[in-house]
């Protein structure tokens, strides 16, 4: 069976299709959401027609139980009129079997015990109720059939057929009813469970989604909040060397001021999109794409017309080749090292080593001797080096920081490649 989901505003709701004439009202009371929460009794049309053929068998069995009561010589006449008269409300009562089946398979059991003309009418609501409740109710009303079989039929033996024999066919009849019941019953639960579990499935399909997307924007906020950190260190930096150089020849005043002016405005721009990211549904609306190994140039260049002093030396063979998950980390360890010597060690000469091959992996190393005077304060959170090492680690890599032999400053990684 198909169906198809249809959102509601808060959750996808399974809807069944147009055709739904030919389901048992059973099923169509537990797909359907809104029949499902009314609570009302609906017959479809596949309903009405098994109801009407159940109706038909009841009272061609009920007539064959009755032409047969009436030849008994073992019955009185006046016994065999009242079986034939309970018969008929027996086999109306048919009609009932789905409104309350517990209580029309109790009722019609000890009708049957008076009745051979109701016969009929009890196979077809001990089937419902199997079909219909669990099996302790059918157990017990199948149980209370069984006991008093043995003795109907001491009473009222059989004209064709021996006690033994009769019993027997009687018993087997039972069980039979019993077990196709039971075997509908468990079909429906089935095709129930089977339903429950494609929404289920597509219910966690739908969260793995949103969580990925989700998983993507802090990614992308991350990154985002990277630069956002780079562009405000060059503020701080250039801001101090304001503050403690006013005497500074005009040039570098201006070229400090530039760099602020610049340096506030991809700030500002990237904290926008930051903002954007963190409120957007869709990882798509990230922005600018991220750097990757070939943006190490750029990052040097920056840096550079900041007024540092950076030598960048590169040794990577098919630099294309290098997986942009690694590139981009390899990024973020280069701009965290310049940021933190521009900190930490203003005026010295940075060095940027970076190398690998495929097998061997990527190695970077952010290097800057002491500085010749106590830096002036600069504000930060000091946790972008536990950061690095962080994403390092979950790319599969290591990295390493702390002080120089000579008083210096080193940071190295290594990340895997190929």
């Amino acid at each position: 069976m198909k169906w198809t989901a249809k959102d509601d505003g808060a959750a996808q709701v399974p809807v069944l299709p147009g055709r739904r004439w030919w389901l048992p009202s059973a099923l169509t009371h537990e797909l359907d959401p809104v029949t499902g929460r009314a609570g009302r009794f609906r017959r479809t049309a596949r309903d009405w027609v098994v109801d009407f053929s159940c109706f038909a068998l009841a009272v061609v069995i009920g007539l064959t139980a009755a032409q047969s009561v009436g030849d008994n010589p073992h019955v009185p006449h006046a016994l065999a009129v009242a079986d034939q008269i309970l018969g008929v409300p027996a086999c109306a009562a048919v009609w009932l079997r789905r409104r309350w089946p517990v209580a029309l398979a109790i009722a019609l059991t000890a009708v049957n015990f008076v009745s051979d003309t109701a016969g009929g009418a009890y196979l077809i609501a001990l089937f419902t109720l199997a079909v219909h409740r669990p099996f302790r109710y059918v157990a017990w009303v199948g149980a209370a059939e069984l006991a008093i079989i043995p003795l109907y039929y001491w009473v009222r033996p059989d004209a064709d057929l021996s006690y033994p024999a009769a019993v027997a066919f009687i018993y087997v009849l039972v069980v039979a009813v019993v077990g196709w019941g039971m075997f509908v019953r468990s079909k429906r639960q089935l095709l129930l469970s089977l339903r429950e579990r494609a929404r289920r499935a597509e219910s966690e399909a739908r969260l793995r989604a949103e969580q990925a997307q989700r998983l993507a924007r802090e990614a992308i906020a991350r990154e985002m909040h990277d630069v956002l950190a780079h562009r405000l260190t060059l503020l701080s930096v250039h801001a101090g060397a304001l503050e403690f150089r006013p005497d500074a020849p005009g040039e570098e005043i201006a070229r400090a001021a530039g760099v602020i002016r610049e340096s506030a405005h991809e700030a500002l721009q990237d904290l926008r999109e930051i903002i954007g990211v963190l409120r957007t549904g869709d990882a798509d609306d990230a922005g600018r794409p991220q750097p990757t190994l070939a943006a190490l140039e750029a990052l040097v260049a920056e840096s550079r017309e900041a007024g540092m002093k950076v030598t960048l030396d590169q040794h990577v063979t098919d630099a294309a080749g290098v997986p942009a998950s690694v590139g981009r980390t390899a990024y973020r360890i280069a701009q965290e090292g310049l940021t933190n010597a521009r900190k930490h060690a203003p005026g010295t000469e940075v060095a940027v080593t970076v190398a690998g091959a495929p097998g061997d992996g990527l190695t970077i190393a952010v290097r800057n001797p002491a500085p010749d005077h106590e830096p002036p304060p600069v504000p930060g959170s000091g946790q972008g080096l536990i950061g690095l090492t962080e994403r390092a680690t979950l790319a599969g890599g290591r990295l390493e920081h702390g002080p120089r032999a000579d008083g210096g400053f080193e940071v190295h990684a290594w990340l895997p490649w190929g």
